[in-house]
């Protein structure tokens, strides 16, 4: 375990970061394994934006460490308000996330084998 102070599986948590970084960041809880980006519009959607909640649970790396939840928001005359989760867009980002964990898996173990 490359960091055993982390209470979340540190290759999970750093594969996040590294997925989570392509939006603007709000918050990162390092401790409670979570990461909130700021409302995001797409430039294609101007009238749409999305806002990305990452769970980082427990220190296994498995499918079910990565939880991601994805806010939208629609623009009207009246400003933002909620619509429905995309819940088909959250669970690809959580196969992003996976990925690279995978990733960072492969490229840490073949450090330790050279």
């Amino acid at each position: 375990e490359p960091d055993s102070s982390l209470p979340v599986n540190a290759i999970a948590w750093r594969a996040a970061l590294d997925i989570a970084a392509l939006l603007p960041l709000s918050e990162v809880d390092t401790f409670g394994g979570t990461i909130v980006t700021e409302w995001y519009s797409m430039p294609s959607r101007p009238d749409e934006r999305i806002k990305l909640t990452i769970f980082i649970i427990g220190r296994e790396l498995r499918s079910d460490s990565v939880s991601v939840r994805v806010h939208v928001q629609k623009r009207s005359a009246d400003g933002w308000s909620d619509a429905a989760r995309d819940e088909a867009f959250a669970s690809r980002i959580e196969d992003l996330i996976l990925s690279r964990a995978r990733e960072l898996r492969a490229e840490s173990l073949a450090e330790i084998t050279d």
